[in-house]
């Protein structure tokens, strides 16, 4: 965990909501019930795809109500973020992003099609994992340094891939521009899975994608794995060192996943959503099934709504940095 990321989380726990006990206990109401509508702000089948489909299965046990998985991909992950912004804040339409759309997206434009600030009631992290630099399985260079020699010798001839342009996948690009010194032709796609299909096909040079897409590929042997971008190896992929153990620092572009809500969601739905995703995530078999997919669950001091706000708004912070550096706008 990164050394601020401890300290928000230090300062927020003195008076997050949710403690175990507490969490248990909360009963607002009598939501939900209906059936509640989860957005996914990407394409079927993509790692964002993938944990949502594990988070939903057991937070529809636990609240006894069915929840409907919505894919809205596009713009990056912007269209499905809009759509719940424009919703009614009554609980039944719930956003399950992260780090792309809510801190790294929005640094891409003067104007964006939501704030994630003002548009929404956060409600919690739930998981964290890192990403990897894959490519296709002929590409030349065998280990992470000849991959930057190499890259650096034929910058104008690659191309990598996104699950859109301002997604996590292309903001982890750009940093690794800045190792380059040079920018690569970045193809944007309407999520990750057609991005990683094109490179399985030859037709993209590397992708800088979620381990829970990149693992499956990496250990069938379809790809090349050259690093992992995140403080620590990820799970599943022990063997893989990270780009900071070869000695490139500010490699860090791990991804992070949350829920939110459309602002002036009452507070009682808020906490009793905060609530069921922290007992989902302690579950066993959900912890296992993140584990297989390189997925984290995140520490109890940091998944309370007034932690995530506050985490939203210092990644922004982080993010601003090298996307404005890169001179790289979306408007």
């Amino acid at each position: 965990m990164h050394k601020a990321r401890a300290t928000l989380a230090a300062a927020i726990a003195v008076a997050a909501l949710l403690n175990s006990a507490h969490a248990q206990n909360v009963q607002p109401m009598t939501y939900p019930d209906r059936p509640i509508t989860l957005v996914v702000p990407y394409a079927a089948g993509g790692p964002v795809d993938t944990i949502a489909r594990i988070q939903a299965a057991r937070m529809s046990e636990i609240l006894g109500q069915q929840i409907v998985i919505e894919n809205v991909g596009g713009a990056g992950g912007m269209t499905g973020t809009a759509r719940v912004a424009k919703s009614p804040p009554d609980g039944y339409t719930v956003l399950l992003s992260g780090s792309a759309v809510l801190a790294q997206n929005p640094n891409f434009h003067k104007k964006s099609s939501y704030d994630p600030i003002r548009d929404f009631d956060h409600v919690a992290l739930f998981s964290d994992s890192a990403r990897v630099l894959i490519a296709r399985k002929d590409l030349p260079p065998n280990d992470f340094k000849e991959f930057i020699a190499y890259a650096k010798a034929n910058h104008s001839k690659l191309q990598y891939g996104s699950p859109g342009a301002g997604s996590g996948g292309h903001t982890c690009a750009i940093l690794l521009d800045g190792v380059l010194g040079a920018k690569i032709t970045h193809v944007p796609y309407r999520g990750a899975g057609p991005a990683m299909q094109d490179m399985l096909g030859g037709r993209l040079d590397y992708m800088l994608e979620q381990i829970s897409t990149a693992t499956p590929q990496i250990k069938a042997g379809a790809v090349k794995a050259y690093a992992t971008l995140g403080q620590d190896r990820g799970p599943g992929l022990e063997d893989l060192p990270t780009a900071d153990e070869f000695g490139f620092k500010g490699l860090d572009c791990g991804a992070w996943a949350s829920l939110s809500l459309p602002k002036g969601t009452p507070k009682p739905i808020i906490d009793r959503l905060a609530a069921v995703s922290s007992l989902t995530i302690d579950t066993p078999a959900v912890i296992e099934r993140f584990k297989s997919v390189g997925v984290v669950v995140t520490a109890k001091n940091r998944r309370s709504p007034e932690y995530l706000t506050q985490f939203v708004k210092s990644e922004i912070e982080r993010w601003a940095v090298p996307i404005k550096a890169s001179g790289v706008t979306l408007d």
